[in-house]
Parts: structure tokens; C-alpha cells; sequence
């Protein structure tokens, strides 16, 4: 009888485990390219979603960097980097060269990375609805923003959580 039980409840625990994961909502991908930082320079934020919940974040920014302290994009040092007005600038992503980004704000009195900084601003996303982020930034300035997210200080922080709102509704599309 105890064997029978057993058996009888671990097989109604597989079947509601395959039930609600049949259930649940499908993952989707969703992107943005923003003007986040002002005009030098472009972020790319992607988002998972599942239903109006952001389950995944990634942020990166790219600018034009020197091509000899730090690492372009593929390409850039190939016929695509052939295509940039001055020679000794490449196409390069914030983060992979977080240490020579980080070291120019730090200049201007930054004691967090960039690196850790977008990490912070995609933690912050993570288990967020759509309609709760487009409430936060409607709801602050971008003064206000600076702050509100604990871990990154950057004073575009309201842009980067608008380029994670603009990848959020392009998943939902």
C-alpha cells in the first residue's frame, strides 16, 4: 500500500511539473538600439520576456574609442573599419574595454565601472513588467533616476531604462 502510494504521488507530481511547464508563456527576445548617452556614441539593450515580465537583460553601449588602447568590434580592424572618418578610432563596446572606459570616469569621480554599472542597471529590469518600468520613468526625472538604482551611478540611467523599455515593447511586437 505504501509502495502503491508512493508511486501514485510522485507520478501526480511529474504530470502538474509537465502541466505547468506546458502552461507557462514562451520566452521571447526583444532589442533596442537607443540613444541612451547623448550623441556620441549608441546603447543596444535586449530583453527576455516571458508574458509582461522581463526575465533577461543585457545592456552594452558602443562608441568610437582609440584603436590602439582598446579592443573595436569584429571587423573593425578589416574593410568595415575602413569605412570610419579617422583612422585611429574603432567602433568598440563599452564593455569589453570597460577597464579603459572605467578609467576616463573615474577621472571625473566614478568609483563604480561601466562594466558594473550596466550589470546593476540590468539586475534592476530583472522581474519587472512592462507597464511597471513605463511607470517609473514616467513618474521621475532623469535627475531622479540618477540614484534610484542602487549600484549604478550614471547620470544616463533614465535613458538606459528607456532603451530597456523600448526592447521590452519591440518583444512584445
Amino acid at each position: 500500500m505504501k509502495k502503491t502510494l508512493i508511486l501514485v504521488l510522485v507520478l501526480v507530481s511529474i504530470f502538474s511539473l509537465s502541466v505547468a511547464s506546458f502552461a507557462a508563456e514562451p520566452i521571447v527576445m526583444g532589442k533596442a538600439d537607443w540613444a541612451a548617452h547623448g550623441t556620441r556614441c549608441f546603447a543596444v539593450a535586449v530583453v527576455a520576456m516571458q508574458g509582461d515580465v522581463i526575465v533577461g537583460a543585457y545592456l552594452d553601449e558602443y562608441q568610437m574609442l582609440p584603436r590602439a588602447e582598446t579592443v573595436g568590434v569584429p571587423n573593425s580592424d578589416a574593410a568595415f573599419g575602413e569605412a570610419f572618418a579617422n583612422p585611429e578610432q574603432a567602433l568598440a563596446s563599452k564593455k569589453v574595454n570597460s577597464e579603459y572606459y572605467s578609467n576616463n570616469m573615474a577621472k571625473a569621480g566614478s568609483t563604480v565601472t561601466i562594466a558594473n554599472n550596466f550589470k546593476a542597471l540590468e539586475e534592476f529590469v530583472l522581474g519587472m513588467t512592462v507597464a511597471e518600468l513605463e511607470a517609473l520613468l514616467a513618474a521621475n526625472t532623469a535627475e531622479a533616476m540618477v540614484d534610484m538604482v542602487t549600484g549604478a551611478t550614471l547620470v544616463d540611467n533614465y535613458g538606459y531604462l528607456s532603451a530597456f523599455l523600448a526592447a521590452a515593447k519591440d518583444a512584445q511586437n
